[in-house]
């Protein structure tokens, strides 16, 4: 594993060269609405009585469902397609959201592509105003908050038409807190125009451990500092829009070599350490308002000897979260249905121990059914009380109340139009890709390409799914703008295991071009990327390597000449990455991250800061 102090030293040393310089702002950009203020003003007694009443009336059931985030199936809340109706009878005992609420009282639902919730942004309009109708129609009615993990880059539930912006790591290589200001406020704006009032967004860990498989790219960067001050800058821009940010993974996902989705990571770091790398972030974005902090399924033995994950753990989340951060928002769960908290304890055990650790809101249990009737026997047995209970649904509801849901909780086919996708977001979401691309290496001066000397260009490489479903594939996107910008550019996609034969094909195909363009995916020592590479290499032509996820892949190909880093494979990053190689663009990316060398991983290859220019 990476050494995180040789990692922490660099990030230290290069702060400034990180962080340094604010680039051109955009805000001159037309203005997406501001339905709420960045800073929630302190609710006034009469608004606290008023929640309380509504609380008052709540049967225990009642009280139990408004703590969870349910997800469900289906592109309309009352008639999803049979298939999705057919998912959420087996899954959850119901048809439809409408049924969800009705049966369950849930406080909140979240928004996933995959459970086709997020077809097209008037669908999402519609899908969002019928849960609100749903909602109003309760015995008790409280409007429901309705959140999306839309952190852009690789993590994106909604997708084309809406604006897709670079990633946080691309951000952190722009290194403009207007720009991540920016790309929150219009992307916010957008998500509350949809009716969704609440994104699991930003990551605030701090990626130092380049093997980390869950998180790289989503962080801003290894600089602790740094990725604080990008955190407060996109916190500001969300809650500027109208809509509730969640800074996570608390109490910090970024070093570890475990995937908490299907493991349970441990982050070894002493108390020092974690006040020095993990912490500054989380208190830039409680400094800035926070709306709500998502936990994290990690074990951290330095704060609970007894090994539970942060999720879990009272230590944690009500020791250090709420007493020494002084954190009184919402706290709400990583997803319930990952392995990483469902190792150590069962379905039954686990939305009842992390309600007694500090959390508020239960987020995507495996099965609700279970988790509710668990919650509602804790609270008969007196394990949990309902005083505790109703300090828990006044977090949520005044999180509601500031997000203007008890006010309107509903949109318009109209404010869709006005606002998701239109021309002046989507330029904002260019320019602000133009700063991201770094240039890591260009030896001979191979880049940018010449449409004399380089015309006929090939593309080859990784064509990995969209993270939002639309948009792509990757080598078609690059090829196509190539092709725009004066170039004849040719797409072959050769996969993430290139074959033999794919790899005898792609230097074919090359014989017959001037140059190629490989788009590589984190490459690994054992990667058949490496051959493809290689082979590419072995040609004599000029071979530009993009790395389209994390950046590191330059560390594991020997003789690339010239290497660029994206930080995603989404359309505005690729396209940005092609006006870079046709010199349309200067290369203006720094590295957020250290790239240490694959044969001596002590030692620097890039150091945090470095990037090219032409």
């Amino acid at each position: 594993m990476h050494s995180r102090r040789t990692v922490l030293t660099t990030a230290a040393a290069a702060a400034a060269a990180v962080a340094g310089g604010a680039k051109p702002s955009i805000g001159h950009q037309p203005q997406p609405p501001s339905p709420a203020p960045v800073s929630a003003p302190v609710p006034s007694a009469a608004t606290r009585a008023r929640l309380r009443r509504l609380i008052s009336r709540m049967t225990p059931e009642e009280k139990a469902g408004q703590l969870f985030v349910m997800r469900v199936y289906g592109h309309s809340a009352t008639d999803p397609d049979p298939a999705d109706a057919a998912a959420n009878q087996q899954e959850i005992g119901v048809s439809n959201a409408a049924e969800l609420i009705a049966k369950y009282h849930v406080g909140g639902i979240i928004y996933f592509g995959w459970a086709h919730n997020t077809r097209e942004p008037h669908q999402i309009a519609d899908l969002s105003n019928g849960i609100q109708k749903a909602a109003a129609a309760q015995r008790v009615p409280v409007p429901l908050l309705i959140s999306t993990d839309q952190e852009h880059g690789i993590v994106a539930r909604v997708g084309a038409p809406a604006t897709l912006f670079p990633g946080a790591m691309a951000l952190g290589a722009g290194g403009s807190r207007d720009d991540a200001h920016t790309a929150a406020r219009i992307a916010g704006a957008e998500l509350y125009a949809m009716g969704i009032r609440q994104d699991y967004a930003p990551d605030a860990d701090v990626n130092i451990n380049p093997a980390n498989p869950v998180i790289g790219v989503r962080s801003f960067g290894a600089d602790p500092q740094a990725v604080a001050r990008m955190v407060a800058a996109e916190v500001k821009g969300y809650q500027g829009a109208g809509i509730a940010s969640c800074a996570k993974h608390f109490p910090g996902h970024g070093d570890t070599d475990t995937d908490s989705h299907i493991g349970l990571p441990y982050i070894h770091h002493t108390a020092e350490e974690w006040e020095r790398l993990d912490a500054p972030p989380f208190k830039a974005a409680i400094a800035a308002g926070i709306d709500s902090i998502m936990t994290a399924h990690i074990v951290v033995p330095a704060f609970d000897p007894s090994e539970d994950p942060a999720t879990l753990s009272r230590p944690i989340l009500t020791g250090i979260l709420r007493e020494r951060l002084g954190y009184d928002g919402v706290v709400v769960t990583d997803s319930l249905g990952m392995e990483g908290v469902r190792k150590k304890y069962g379905d039954a055990r686990v939305p009842v121990l992390a309600l007694k650790a500090g959390v508020d809101q239960l987020l995507n249990p495996p099965d609700l059914a279970v988790a509710h009737a668990a919650v509602l026997r804790a609270l008969q047995d007196g394990e949990l009380t309902e005083r505790e209970l109703d300090a828990k649904l006044m977090r949520i509801l005044l999180l509601k109340e500031r997000r203007g849901l008890f006010k309107d909780p509903y949109t318009t086919h109209r404010a869709v139009d006005r606002v998701v996708g239109i021309p002046s977001h989507l330029a904002a979401a260019d320019r602000i890709a133009d700063r991201t691309t770094t240039l890591l290496r260009n030896d001979a001066g191979i880049l940018p390409l010449s449409r004399r000397r380089e015309r006929r260009v090939l593309v080859a490489g990784v064509d990995a799914a969209a993270p939002s479903g639309t948009g792509g594939p990757p080598t078609t996107v690059l090829a196509r703008t190539l092709t725009e910008l004066g170039f004849t550019a040719t797409a072959l996609s050769t996969g993430m295991a290139p074959t033999q034969r794919q790899i005898d094909e792609a230097v074919a195909a090359l014989g017959e071009r001037d140059a190629v363009v490989v788009a590589t995916y984190n490459v690994t020592a054992g990667s058949r990327q490496r051959k493809l590479v290689a082979a590419l290499l072995a040609t004599g032509k000029p071979v530009v390597q993009l790395a389209v996820r994390n950046p590191y892949d330059i560390a594991q190909l020997d003789g690339v000449r010239a290497a660029l880093a994206s930080y995603s494979w989404t359309d505005v990053e690729l396209r940005a990455a092609a006006r870079v190689i046709a010199g349309r663009r200067d290369p203006a990316g720094r590295l957020p991250v250290a790239i240490m060398r694959a044969d001596a991983p002590a030692q620097e290859l890039y150091r945090i800061g470095h990037g090219l220019s032409y």
